[in-house]
Formats: structure tokens, C-alpha cells, sequence
């Protein structure tokens, strides 16, 4: 059982969270409790690193966002006991899970059971665990990355084998889209890994996509609950195990989309590689990708990237033109644009889903930008003015209002 940060914002909602572990206790389950930091604490601590200096020892930075989960792991614990429950809390390195020394992006590399399953023999009925943090071949404490403690979940369950893995959050579950922009926006019963996979990449905030990944490889069966209500929620689980698969199961957008054009490259072999080289080497996470037809042996560029790295990204195409033996005449950017994607794996056997979103857009005079596909999914970009139309009316051309569970 997972418990994110507003499940645990205060003691009451850390108390709400006991109840439902101990409903689990009295039906003889035993239960790894992973819990997150209460809701505000890491974005306090990591402005307070940030008052002392933008250059800081991403070690000490580690030590210190991750201390939010572990004030939570021992306050829940304090809550088990008093309701009369064998718990203790745990920290990362405690159990241990080893991870790289990637310091806040930390990957795990193994989980030893040896010391939960011996305290859970002796009579230990749960193990708080704080989210997110794990140790490195180094001794030291690394984290998870945003959202690490569903990664720490699944990560968990896996290892242990456990019989599933429920994600407690804010919401009721998985939608077809975010309800704050479409009222009715529909909860999904079950949704493949590979659409959750798909969703929580291209902005969904649901679930770590690193989670599910995990959870895709291992097999492990998924439910996102709600902390504060008492539905069914959403089960992540095989595709196998979905009776009847919807063309197009849910439509996600991201806000924090910037487009870069490269003007002016020399079209010949090897000059999108280097471009896309020095922008690798810089860590930029680029998504989209257009190459224009070239004329008088030049050609554009076109990319996506977070609205956060376009500084970054502008420097190392700068200092490309000399490292990387590519030349460029200018650079447009526009910070003004939104991705939206749609993803079903009903798409692999439905064609013209591409044709109705062309279309649909098209009614609402709204441009396409930028194009990109996979098997089951569909993703563009437009002026970020329209997005929530966009979403709108994709919403309501895919019919996904009467959504089937």
C-alpha cells in the first residue's frame, strides 16, 4: 500500500490512511506501507537548498529532500502502533534498496528481502517504508526522482511478490482525460500497462512513468484508490486481462511544451545526428522531431522539449557549431505550445483514428504543428491557447463520455 502526499498531508489524513491498513491487517494480509512526504514538504526543503546556493553537493541534497519521507514513515508508524499494531518504520537503506549514485535520479538495482521478511516472521504485521529514498554503493542516500515513492511501491511489490499493489492518491482512479477540463471525463475500471505507460509519460500525473515500467516488467497488478472516498477505483494490469480493448481509452496533454526550429542546417548525412547529439549530451529530453524538405542544400529542424530546458538546449546547439561540425543560420523557438496525445490499444486495429483527430481539430480551426505517432498513440502539438478546446472536442469525437470498463 502506497500513500502519496496529500494522503498524509496532516495527522488526520495519516490516521484516515491507518484505517484503511488496518482493514487489510484484520483480513490477514501483511503490509509494506510506503508513504510520501507530507504534501509541501520537498518542494519546502528543496527551496531551502536552493536560498544557500544553485550549486550544492547533490549528495547533501539527497540527505536532505528525502528526510520528508522519513518524518512521515516514523509519524505513521507512531499511529499503527497506538492502534495496536506491530509496525516499525524503514528507510531506504535499512531494507536496503540499492540503487545507482545517480544523486536525485537515482535507478534501483536490487532489493534485499532478507531483513522485512525476518522481522514479519517474528511478528511485524507492517513495515513503513519511506517512499523514494534509496542507498548507493557509496553509503550514501539517493532519491528516487519526483515521484519515486510509486517507483519504491512497485518496486516493493515485485520484490516480494506481493499479491498487488494499491496506489493511494487524491483521485478516484485513472480518467479519460483530466475532469477539471472535461466534467465529464469518465473513471476507467481497468486500463492496460502499456496505455498507463503511454498516459504517464505524456503528462499524466497519476503514476511515476518509471512505476509503471516496473510494474509492466514484473508483471505486478496495480489499483489506484482514492484515499478519501471508497470506490473501485482503476486496476493497471495485462492487456490480456481487458475483455473488451477501446479504440482510444484516454487523451492527456502537457502544458510545459516549447518548439525549437533549427534553421538553416546543411542537408546531407550525419548533420541530424550531430544536432541531435550535442543536444543529448546536454541531457535534453527531446520529444518531437520534424525535418523539413530541403532546399538550395539546406534544411529546418523542428523539435519539442521541456519549456524548462530550452535555455540549456539553446547553449549546447551554440556551442555545437563548433564542437559538432554542424552550422545553423538562426534559431526559433516558441514557448507558447501544448502537446495533446490520445492512446488506446485499439489503435493497432482501427484505422481512420488519425483522420477523426486531423479532423476534429480541424472544425476548430485549430493548427497542427507538429506530428508524432507510436502503435497506440497519437500526439501533436498546438498553440497552447487552444488546449483546452482541443481536449474538448477530442474527448467528445472519440466518444469517451460512455467510456466502457
Amino acid at each position: 500500500m502506497k500513500f502519496g502526499g496529500t494522503s498524509v498531508a496532516d495527522l488526520s489524513k495519516m490516521k484516515g490512511a491507518a484505517l484503511r491498513v488496518q482493514a487489510e491487517v484484520e483480513s490477514g494480509n501483511q503490509i509494506i506501507l510506503i508513504v510520501s512526504a507530507m504534501a509541501g514538504t520537498t518542494d519546502d526543503l528543496i527551496g531551502r537548498v536552493g536560498q544557500i546556493s544553485s550549486l550544492y553537493d547533490a549528495r547533501e541534497y539527497d540527505a536532505i529532500v528525502s528526510s520528508g519521507e522519513t518524518v512521515t514513515a516514523g509519524l505513521m508508524a507512531l499511529i499503527l502502533q497506538s492502534m495496536g499494531i506491530n509496525s516499525r518504520s524503514w528507510q531506504g537503506w535499512q531494507i536496503p534498496i540499492n540503487t545507482t549514485d545517480d544523486h536525485s535520479n537515482a535507478r534501483i538495482r536490487k532489493i534485499e528481502t532478507g531483513n522485512l521478511i525476518e522481522k514479519f516472521a517474528s511478528g511485524m504485521q507492517v513495515a513503513v517504508v519511506a517512499g523514494f529514498q534509496g542507498v548507493s554503493d557509496n553509503s550514501r542516500i539517493t532519491t528516487l526522482g519526483r515521484g519515486g515513492s510509486d517507483t519504491t511501491a512497485v518496486a516493493l511489490a515485485a520484490a516480494f511478490k506481493a499479491k498487488r499493489c494499491d496506489i493511494y492518491t487524491d483521485v478516484d482512479g485513472v480518467f479519460t482525460t483530466d475532469p477539471r477540463i472535461t466534467p465529464n471525463a469518465q473513471k476507467l475500471e481497468k486500463i492496460s500497462y502499456e496505455e498507463m505507460l503511454e498516459l504517464a509519460s505524456l503528462g499524466a500525473k497519476v503514476l511515476q512513468t518509471r512505476s509503471v515500467e516496473l510494474a509492466m516488467s514484473y508483471k505486478v497488478r496495480l489499483r489506484v484508490l482514492n484515499s478519501f472516498g471508497s470506490g473501485s477505483g482503476t486496476l493497471v494490469c495485462d492487456e490480456e486481462d481487458i475483455m473488451e480493448k477501446r479504440i482510444v481509452s484516454g487523451i492527456t496533454f502537457s502544458k510545459d511544451e516549447a518548439k525549437l526550429t533549427v534553421v538553416g542546417v546543411k542537408d546531407k548525412p550525419g548533420m541530424a545526428g550531430n544536432v541531435f547529439d550535442c543536444l543529448a549530451k546536454a541531457s535534453i529530453n527531446v520529444d518531437m522531431i520534424i525535418q523539413n524538405i530541403s532546399e538550395d542544400g539546406l534544411t529546418d529542424v523542428t523539435f519539442s522539449c521541456p519549456t524548462s530546458q530550452v535555455g540549456v538546449a539553446k547553449k549546447a546547439l551554440e556551442q555545437g557549431k563548433s564542437t559538432n561540425n554542424f552550422n545553423y543560420s538562426k534559431l526559433v523557438e516558441d514557448k507558447q505550445v501544448a502537446k495533446i496525445s490520445i492512446v488506446g490499444i485499439g489503435m493497432r486495429s482501427h484505422s481512420g483514428v488519425a483522420q477523426t483527430m486531423f479532423k476534429t481539430l480541424g472544425k476548430e480551426n485549430i493548427n497542427i504543428k507538429v506530428i508524432s505517432t507510436s502503435e497506440i498513440k497519437i500526439s501533436v502539438l498546438i498553440d497552447r491557447k487552444y488546449l483546452e478546446l482541443a481536449v474538448q472536442s477530442l474527448h467528445e469525437a472519440f466518444g469517451l463520455e460512455k467510456a466502457l470498463n
